[in-house]
């Protein structure tokens, strides 16, 4: 089960695509099905039958959107997670072979598109970092066995 947790940026971010949906892209949507209805023949109506497809995508959108962000949980930072790893944190980690990685902790909705430096708070990587300081040692389970990883810094800001 996903975790109902999302910081600010994504929630305001996922509200911005609902509105542009309803508000514009809809409309916009509706106004060439109702042209292209009007042309009669609606089963050979290259269209009217894409259109209508793309209508029922952005309804399904945006039902989906209302739904979850009406039982999200918005996360603010507070100053009392200053130090440790906890949602909304920015983590730069390293495994003893050199290898780093920076990511940020966030809801599973807030991984997609152009959040390439994300990851959900349901991750093995994530749960085994909640908690942790800097210099802490973590182990991730992965299929291929554990993985150790020390924690370079922890930040609630992006530098």
């Amino acid at each position: 089960m996903k975790t109902k947790l999302i910081t600010r940026e994504g929630y305001n971010k996922l509200k911005a695509e609902h509105d542009h949906l309803w508000n514009e892209k809809r409309p916009e949507i509706t106004k060439i099905v109702t042209w292209a209805a009007s042309l009669g023949d609606r089963s050979e109506n290259a269209d009217y039958t894409f259109n209508k497809r793309v209508l029922r995508q952005i309804d399904r959108r945006v039902r989906f959107l209302r739904k979850f962000l009406s039982e999200v949980t918005i996360v603010d930072y507070s100053p009392q997670q200053e130090g440790k790893v906890f949602f909304g944190a920015w983590v730069e980690i390293e495994n003893e072979a050199g290898d780093v990685k920076r990511f940020r902790i966030v809801g599973p909705e807030e991984i997609y598109g152009d959040a390439k430096d994300y990851i959900s708070i349901d991750s093995p990587m994530a749960r085994a970092l909640v908690k942790k300081e800097v210099d802490d040692e973590a182990t991730v389970r992965t299929p291929e066995g554990d993985k150790e990883w020390f924690i370079n810094s922890i930040s609630y800001s992006n530098p």
